[in-house]
């Protein structure tokens, strides 16, 4: 679907993960936050469903986030703020045995994520959406990427979650953190697994019409 009006020099993100943010950075892509506000349940969006697929989890919360930042952005644009601009938004699951793994809940239920995954394959799922500038909800991206955790014993895990670093992260871990001591390969996208597949957001975001060839700073001015 060409974009009616072409190059946008920014996009707005509606994630508040700096990974996220550095990895929009990395493509040169400016951006503005769009942000939940304090009155809209934010969490509820990533509540699972009974029996849900874990690719039809992550594409359906990708999508609802950017439909709850389009109503955001029509809001602002009545009350005289906003500017017209493509939306981006990003949900990532780690699924190992058919089992969603989120946020972990607490240090107990992080040990109990990261036993899970030691010693063998997971898969890590992020799937990307864009609403365009006219409001277009373009076909969502998903990102599908194999991760071999290796047999880490009780007192590494504990060291790890005695960090800190597994807490707001899906499946317990971030790969570009201190979690990278434990993983033994990857297939897939190294930057889906961070949370944002550079190669599917660079052809959603030149499908939605967004110049970041050129871009030099992080956010829009």
């Amino acid at each position: 679907m060409p974009p009616s009006a072409a190059p946008y020099p920014f996009v707005y993100l509606a994630s508040q993960s700096p990974r996220r943010q550095e990895l929009l950075t990395q493509l040169g892509v400016r951006f503005e936050l769009l942000l939940p506000r304090p009155n809209e349940d934010a969490e509820a969006l990533e509540t699972v469903l009974p029996d849900e697929a874990p690719d039809h989890y992550v594409v359906r919360v990708s999508v609802a986030k950017a439909e709850a930042a389009r109503r955001r952005l029509e809001v602002d644009s009545r009350a005289g703020e906003g500017r017209r601009a493509p939306i981006l938004t990003a949900d990532t699951t780690v699924t190992v045995d058919g089992r969603i793994l989120g946020k972990p809940l607490d240090a107990a239920d992080a040990i109990a994520m990261l036993t899970s995954l030691r010693g063998r394959d997971h898969e890590v799922l992020t799937a990307v959406a864009v609403v365009d500038a006219n409001g277009t909800l373009l076909p969502a991206a998903l990102s599908r990427s194999r991760v071999r955790f290796a047999n880490a014993d009780d007192a590494a895990i504990r060291r790890y979650v005695d960090s800190g670093e597994p807490f707001g992260k899906a499946g317990a871990y971030g790969i570009q953190g201190r979690a990278a001591e434990f993983i033994e390969r990857i297939e897939g996208s190294y930057s889906g697994i961070m949370g944002l597949p550079l190669f599917e957001t660079a052809a959603l975001l030149r499908a939605a019409g967004v110049d970041f060839q050129n871009s030099q700073n992080k956010h829009h001015p």
